[in-house]
């Protein structure tokens, strides 16, 4: 009887404690479930960290979700009106009717934003797009404390910022860590088609060297301040006008037509800027801007104090935004030009002009008037080559093309030929920022980039600062 009571006794008790046991595991496999909710670490090993976004590229890196990504991004920002356009831009994303994104923005607005973000680290990703002027040594910043930065063009915008960008890879390297600009231009229909046709010996034959009057391979590109961006009127930062802050134009769009040149060229091959890159020629000129252009593209009323020493005598701002260079890489001569308008004509936007010089043939991207300034590929003969060859070559060549990029055709023009591109491969300049980021995101789960990426990176910044260097001489 007493050995009964004691047995129920003890069987009470345990009954008692486990129920409280499974309570208290309850509650924490709630939290965990709810934490695993908002951060799973088995799902989303990528946690973002926007730093400074004061150019709308930040924003646009966000224009998608991505599996690999959390959803919760960490902004870390001076307060102002560049912080506050980004928040609007990303709640804009996550309230669009048609695929909506979900992202959860947990901003940190301080004039001590940096250290804030190195002290914390609540990610392992920097966004960087924003004024130029302290960029480098945000990156450099960045890799020191072991965080993996991936940043919009340009990466510097001087010789010093070269030396310290240097630096930063190889702390990089060190750390373990990926340090990648956003090259969105790769995953532009024409620039991939066009690197195809060049690559194929049958259509294109042996790339030529061409000299500095004639170079081999020539790339034009044509912008505009004001102009529009997810159907909203693009508002400027008021720096942005600012040379120190901004860059020349030298060293800012030109980033994406070097990169072009060595991807399309010598794919997959690195380039040692010390032995194969010889500049030969660089100029500058400026665009000339009004204060009613500075406030329609900023919104601001005037000129800020900082710019008001750059007016000439009719008040309008000379801004060093075009920029022209030769140089040879591995004795290949080529040609870039930048040119910035303040806006686009009626029915027009940004263009480029893109020629690459074969012994067969020359494969060429025109987006002019002609083609109402929509870019479109063509093949010409090159001289002394036979037409008729070319155009057994490349008929053949577009079948090849046709498994992966299915509707393409040939259109015969006098002697030369255009490739017809079916709309459904011709995604915008926006969408390719998630291609570029779906990419640098393979990188980070490989744990590694190609091995001629990072070569090619320091070799296309010191293209843009030598040239900047030789045109102001």
């Amino acid at each position: 009887m007493v050995r009964n009571a004691v047995l129920f006794i003890l069987t009470f008790c345990l009954s008692i404690v486990l129920f409280s046991c499974a309570e208290k595991e309850e509650g924490r496999t709630e939290d965990a479930t709810t934490e695993r909710q908002v951060n799973p670490p088995h799902v989303w090993r990528v946690k973002f960290m926007i730093l400074n976004p004061g150019h709308y590229h930040a924003a646009l890196v966000q224009k998608s979700m991505y599996d690999r990504v959390a959803p919760i991004a960490h902004v870390y920002a001076p307060d102002g009106p560049e912080v506050q356009e980004y928040l609007k831009r990303i709640e804009s994303f996550n309230t669009r009717p048609e695929n909506p994104t979900s992202w959860q923005e947990k901003a940190y607005t301080g004039e001590d934003y940096l250290e804030k973000m190195l002290t914390e680290k609540p990610g392992n990703v920097v966004v960087m797009s924003g004024n130029n002027q302290k960029k480098t040594e945000y990156i450099k910043s960045a890799v020191d404390a072991g965080l993996n930065v991936f940043c919009d063009k340009p990466m510097c915008i001087d010789a010093e910022g070269f030396k310290l960008l240097e630096q930063a890879f190889a702390t990089a390297e060190k750390n373990g860590v990926l340090l990648y600009d956003i090259m969105t231009e790769r995953f532009n229909i024409l620039c991939i088609l066009q690197k195809m046709l060049v690559l194929n010996k049958d259509v294109f034959g042996q790339l030529q060297n061409g000299s500095v009057d004639e170079p081999a391979v020539v790339k034009e590109s044509v912008h505009h301040f004001f102009k529009y961006v997810s159907g909203t009127p693009i508002k400027r930062p008021t720096w942005y006008f600012d040379t120190t802050q901004q860059g020349e134009g030298l060293v800012d769009v030109t980033t994406h037509l070097i990169d072009l040149v060595m991807w399309t060229c010598l794919p997959d091959e690195p380039i040692d800027y010390q032995k194969d890159i010889v500049m030969k020629k660089a100029r500058r000129w400026p665009t000339m801007l009004t204060r009613q252009q500075y406030e329609k593209v900023t919104r601001a009323p005037d000129f800020p104090d900082f710019l008001k020493g750059k007016l000439n005598n009719e008040g309008v701002l000379s801004y060093y935004a075009n920029g022209e260079m030769i140089y040879a890489m591995k004795g290949v001569h080529v040609k870039l030009a930048v040119t910035w308008n303040f806006q686009a004509p009626q029915g027009g936007g940004d263009t480029h002009h893109s020629l690459f010089r074969g012994s067969k043939a020359n494969v060429i991207i025109r987006q002019g008037k002609e083609q109402d300034y929509r870019p479109e590929l063509y093949v010409e003969p090159a001289p002394g080559a036979s037409a008729e060859e070319l155009a057994a070559s490349l008929k053949k060549a577009l079948a090849e093309l046709q498994s992966k990029y299915p509707g393409l055709a040939l259109k015969r023009q006098a002697n030369s030929w255009q490739v017809l591109i079916p709309d459904e491969h011709r995604i915008g300049h926006e969408a390719h920022f998630r291609k570029v980021t779906e990419k640098y995101l393979q990188y980070l789960a490989d744990g590694k980039l190609p091995e001629w990426e990072v070569p090619n990176m320091i070799a296309k910044y010191y293209i843009t600062t030598r040239a900047l260097q030789l045109a102001r001489q």
